[in-house]
């Protein structure tokens, strides 16, 4: 299933794909949660697919006519990976990482498919990065590798837009990757039944005014999802809804020379196989 968030009489409203509309969730199944964390705490997915299977034409709504959000408005936590590409590890000079790099994001950061990506006033270092996001659908805690993938709902596809002058400034990169509207997330996630294993084996672009600027596979990966989901368990307990971003392939724009930075008028797009098109416009801070 392909499952997504749009906005609908001012709130949030869930929905799944179903060819070129959307099955509202609410009209089809109205004891359902508000939101994906709950459905898949509550174990509810295959409730979810039987009722839209039998959805009748009267719930779908056009999917070009809604606005969609990112599919999680309000994750519990967003744990991003550094260097977790071991291409880009290398373009970048940096020794291979024998320990997952993890930073947060939070959720003003991120914007839904088809919004705005903000280029802030304070800085021209606006750099793009493809990223798989994997979502968690089971909690828990000390979750071993072998069954990692257990606690994994679903995939979508982020733009981990990061502000790099800001980025570097610290040993720290929070501040550069939370300027507000820097990142894009969705459209789409898409139920990890329909995928490969850990979404292995996947090719992963970012193209910007229609050039090709990353184009790489998942199998790339230095900690893969069942590795990282391990590895963060370890620590904390993660959550139903959780996301992890799991790092950037190489020829992102800070190493071009000369760099490539993200500008207003740009539209920048991130394609996942199988996964789908993450699509953005770029504009300046306080443009309309």
């Amino acid at each position: 299933m392909r499952l997504v968030s749009f906005a609908a009489n001012g709130g949030a409203r869930l929905g799944v794909r179903r060819g070129e509309a959307i099955v509202d969730l609410a009209r089809v199944l109205p004891a359902a949660p508000a939101d994906w964390p709950s459905v898949f705490a509550a174990g509810a997915l295959p409730e979810v697919e039987r009722a839209v299977a039998a959805a009748p034409a009267e719930t779908l709504v056009a999917a070009d006519s809604v606005r969609l959000l990112p599919p999680i408005p309000l994750p519990p936590k967003i744990l991003c990976i550094g260097l977790n590409y071991r291409s880009h590890a290398e373009e970048t000079g940096l020794p291979i990482p024998e320990y997952p790099v993890v930073f947060p994001r939070y959720p003003g950061s991120l914007v839904a498919a088809g919004a705005p990506l903000v280029r802030p006033a304070l800085s021209d270092s606006f750099d793009y990065e493809a990223e798989l996001v994997a979502v968690i659908g089971r909690g828990g805690r000390a979750i071993a590798r072998q069954r990692a993938l257990e606690h994994v709902a679903g995939y979508t596809v982020c733009n981990e837009g990061s502000i790099r002058d800001y980025q570097f400034r610290s040993s720290q990169w929070l501040m550069g990757k939370n300027f507000d509207a820097t990142g894009a997330i969705g459209p789409d996630i898409v139920t990890a039944d329909e995928l490969p294993p850990g979404a292995a084996g996947l090719r992963i672009q970012c193209r910007l005014n229609g050039e090709t600027m990353q184009d790489s596979n998942t199998d790339d990966l230095i900690f893969d999802v069942a590795a990282l989901v391990a590895e963060l368990s370890a620590v904390m307990n993660l959550e139903p809804g959780d996301l992890i971003v799991t790092g950037t392939p190489p020829g992102v724009g800070f190493v071009r020379q000369p760099p490539r930075w993200l500008k207003p008028g740009d539209t920048c797009e991130i394609e996942i196989e199988k996964i789908g098109l993450l699509r953005n416009p770029v504009v300046a801070d306080g443009s309309p």
